[in-house]
């Protein structure tokens, strides 16, 4: 309780006195001690982000829902704002805008990926039909799928006859995911599934891929991956960013699944949960890039 008083005393009141005070000493904004304070990456940006998000200022506090063309116009009247002359700091504007390009694109990445969540598999539409066999190509080369519709599917770890049926959860991200991962680290991938189909350790390639994607997702929405993108992409994460991130957690989940030998695969949840801890705890560090460094990638 005491911790939430001392809180709220020191957001609404506390800080605004704090700042003043720094200052009148130093001859700078929050935001200028900021950008000149700390390299670029999470730390830097989520400072930042802060600083716009708890101003009294309306344009400050705007700046992070701004759209992207209209960046270099908003950093403007924020230096207006706050009075900061270009001249006694030069490096303020530049840094500033890196900061607003990784705050407002992680917003926009986010509704982006939702609109792949929400986009349905639909067997009329010839496009997904061909990325779904292009799936089956990257993974299984030298094996004929013999129709559209067949068991063969479950070799690669769909759980039906059909695998537009295990899209309805994550729908078209589910899958470009899978393509991306098989195509881009087609090595790995194919590495991936054959510990999938292992007869001890095994596991439903595709569903287990569709369920990172899902994780994915939801780190992304809580805000968790904001560390990642901020200390990974100089700029605007775009949905490539986020399909990297994905091929990470494919390949980092099966090492780890390997590793821990479950008994069987009805305790996927348990070692996925925990699995999901272990993410978790590394996006906590400031310095976090979940890069996948697998020698076949090509981006």
């Amino acid at each position: 309780m005491l911790g939430y008083i001392w809180q709220y005393v020191y957001t609404s009141f506390l800080r605004y006195w704090l700042k003043w005070l720094i200052k009148q000493a130093t001859g700078t904004c929050e935001l200028q001690r900021i950008c000149s304070g700390y390299k670029p990456g999470a730390t830097r940006t989520t400072k930042a982000e802060y600083s716009l998000r708890s101003s009294k200022s309306k344009v400050l506090r705007g700046a992070v829902e701004t759209d992207k063309d209209k960046l270099e116009q908003c950093v403007d009247q924020i230096m207006k704002v706050k009075n900061v002359k270009p001249q006694k700091d030069p490096l303020f504007k530049g840094s500033l805008h890196i900061c607003l390009l990784q705050i407002t694109g992680h917003s926009s990445l986010y509704v982006s990926v939702e609109d792949l969540r929400k986009e349905v598999f639909s067997s009329d539409n010839q496009a997904h039909e061909a990325m779904l066999l292009k799936l089956w190509d990257l993974l299984m080369p030298t094996v004929k799928l013999e129709s559209r519709i067949t068991k063969q599917w479950g070799d690669i770890g769909f759980q039906g006859d059909d695998p537009k049926t295990d899209f309805r959860g994550m729908g078209m991200l589910g899958l470009i995911n899978l393509v991306f991962f098989s195509e881009n680290y087609t090595e790995e991938a194919r590495q991936v599934l054959s510990h999938a189909n292992h007869p001890k350790l095994g596991y439903s390639y595709a569903i287990v891929g569709i369920n990172l994607t899902e994780m994915a997702y939801s780190l992304l929405k809580s805000g968790a991956l904001k560390p990642h993108f901020y200390n990974t992409v100089q700029g605007t994460p775009e949905l490539q960013d986020f399909h990297q991130l994905y091929c990470y957690l494919a390949y980092e989940f099966d090492k780890f699944w390997v590793a821990e030998e479950p008994e069987s695969i009805m305790e996927f949840n348990q070692y996925r949960e925990k699995f999901h801890n272990i993410v978790k705890t590394h996006l906590q560090d400031p310095e976090v890039s979940l890069t996948l460094t697998a020698s076949s990638g090509n981006n």
